[in-house]
């Protein structure tokens, strides 16, 4: 499926994506849409981003019962976009009624990738908030098994788990990898983190950058370097 760096845009509205792109000129970054822009300005924000020539991740992660896991996916698929997820915890058969309603009448569906263990969270509130004991790189390693045998093309996952995600699953399992970020730059509340290179060399197949590249004074500039770390 590639590799590729993901931007992600956490912007509170549209004008402020499109100011943020317009930057960018010919080049089409794969962009991330999470909760955030999504539900301050709706599904047409997609279309509308889509209709520019990117490819979308569109970041919802999506957990609750099987049946309206599975209606949701449905309506999203609708809105052609390239990758979308939902939360590993949600079980395997919320994940199997998932892809049932992702997939399109063709026969054709966005890949669909798990969130494990969000880098936000440490061993320590792994345990203390969730009162999950087992060390958290087997908690994510079963998450990411549970998600394959369910049918998924991969997983959300620290940069620093990709590598056993690769050998628990397979080369092929997709690893999207936020919590990356320059050496120069702040960790933010991120709590498990990589620069670009080292993820790289770690196997992510997918690297997801917000801050580091919207937040910088020259944005463009900051998405060549990842692309130049990350690619080359």
């Amino acid at each position: 499926m590639g590799r590729d760096v993901i931007v992600a845009c956490d912007f509170a509205n549209a004008e402020q994506v499109l100011n943020f792109l317009d930057k960018f000129g010919t080049k089409k970054p794969f962009i991330k849409i999470g909760m955030e822009l999504f539900y301050g300005a709706g599904p047409q924000i997609v279309k509308e981003i889509k209709a520019r020539g990117h490819k979308i991740f569109l970041d919802l992660k999506l957990h609750d019962i099987p049946n309206t896991v599975k209606k949701s996916m449905a309506v999203l698929s609708n809105l052609d976009v390239d990758m979308c997820n939902l939360h590993a915890a949600g079980t395997k058969a919320m994940m199997e009624a998932a892809i049932e309603g992702l997939t399109r009448p063709d026969g054709t569906r966005p890949i669909l990738i798990a969130v494990t263990q969000l880098t936000s969270t440490d061993q320590e509130s792994l345990e203390r908030d969730l009162l999950i004991k087992e060390p958290i790189d087997k908690v994510v390693m079963h998450y990411a098994s549970t998600a394959k045998a369910a049918g998924l093309d991969g997983v959300v996952c620290s940069p620093l788990e990709a590598k056993k995600v690769h050998e628990t699953c397979g080369k092929d399992f997709v690893t999207v990898t936020p919590g990356v970020r320059f050496a120069d730059n702040s960790v933010g509340d991120q709590k498990r983190v990589m620069t670009p290179a080292q993820a790289k060399i770690e196997g992510s197949d997918y690297i997801v950058v917000g801050r580091p590249i919207t937040a910088a004074e020259d944005p463009v500039a900051a998405y060549d370097r990842c692309l130049a770390d990350f690619l080359d």
